[in-house]
């Protein structure tokens, strides 16, 4: 099942996003409207499940309120999306009867899968791109990388969706881009095992952790950040999706998908998913202990091998400016499009 937020591309200023689930044949279905057919359809719905008495609005909502993002699939799958089976009794439809919610996706605007988030740990699983972190220190990666998954805590308050500009912060000339994946941690958890721990993800998405590197580096000579290097912006989108569409591809400590980044059309970066050192189970193995997970919680992967301008800046000869475009993309999980601007002018 893959879930989005959207709106029309030329809606009033101000509109709501709404929550949709993609259809096979590329249009998107809105639930909220599905969910009223299904439930003026069969009454006995809103009368066994929560999921049907009330709007379904963003997806923020359906995790406050206790709902797992699998409980969305009960809503889209009578309609052909969120994969086979699973429809409620009394609620199996001919998928045609979806023609009249559909939404086509060029009409769209698509806003960030998670709208509020409550946190964001960001994590540095991929060793090619630690040790060539290291390198240009002249320095080895430190005995503990090998040990522990260290991740650090980035800021949600500037979270950009799908086509949002990003800037480089005040004080800086090195704006990169970091290629990366992102999970949604979709219900409350604590002291996780690393065997276990991914049954509280949600789904994945393309995560794009923006840096200034300039500032990185200042930062970090006094042993504490990355803090102002990192947390002027991070792109997360396009849509979410289900562990279940990634299933038959499992592969090592993630899935044997390519992760790709272009800059104004320039092929970039290149990578594996698979080739992540540490698993997100582990990932959330570490970020679990002795503190609780809670749903919305979102979990970075660090970049994958050569997946920023710090690693490859040769193919590009500098570091991003103004009216540059970047794309990132993962097979399966979407293309993640981010337009740099000039930073804007502020009283």
């Amino acid at each position: 099942m893959r879930l989005a937020h959207v709106r029309e591309r030329h809606a009033p200023v101000g509109a709501s996003w709404r929550l949709a689930a993609a259809l096979p044949d590329g249009r998107w279905l809105e639930l909220e409207r599905a969910r009223r057919r299904l439930a003026a359809r069969d009454p006995r719905l809103a009368h066994n499940d929560a999921l049907f008495r009330e709007p379904v609005t963003t997806l923020d909502a359906q995790l406050a309120a206790g709902r797992r993002v699998e409980h969305l699939r009960d809503i889209a799958e009578p309609f052909g999306a969120g994969g086979p089976g699973g429809a409620p009794d009394g609620a199996r439809l001919d998928p045609s009867d979806a023609d009249d919610l559909a939404l086509e996706e060029p009409d769209l605007v698509f806003g960030p899968p998670v709208l509020d988030p409550g946190s964001l740990r960001d994590f540095y699983a991929f060793e090619t791109h630690v040790r060539s972190a290291w390198a240009r220190r002249q320095q080895e990666v430190p005995e503990a990388w090998y040990r522990l998954p260290v991740f650090y805590f980035s800021n949600v308050s500037e979270l950009r969706g799908p086509q949002e500009a990003v800037w480089a912060p005040a004080g800086s000339a090195e704006l990169d881009y970091e290629l990366e994946v992102g999970a949604l941690v979709d219900t409350a958890a604590r002291d996780l095992t690393a065997e276990r721990a991914e049954e509280v993800i949600g789904g994945y998405f393309v995560l794009n952790d923006w840096s200034a590197r300039d500032l990185q580096r200042d930062e970090t000579t006094v042993r504490l950040g990355p803090a102002k290097g990192k947390d002027f912006a991070t792109s997360i989108g396009p849509w979410l999706v289900t562990p279940d569409e990634l299933a038959d591809v499992r592969a090592g400590k993630g899935y044997d998908l390519a992760m790709t980044s272009t800059v104004n059309g320039q092929p970039i970066s290149r990578g594996r998913w698979c080739d992540a050192h540490y698993s997100f189970g582990e990932m959330l193995a570490r970020a679990s202990a002795d503190v609780r997970l809670r749903p919305g919680d979102l979990i970075g992967s660090g970049t994958v091998g050569g997946g920023c301008l710090l690693e490859s800046r040769e193919r590009l000869g500098r570091y991003l400016q103004a009216g540059d475009l970047v794309v990132l993309e993962i097979e399966r999980l979407g293309r993640l499009e981010s337009p740099v601007a000039a930073r804007p002018e502020r009283p």
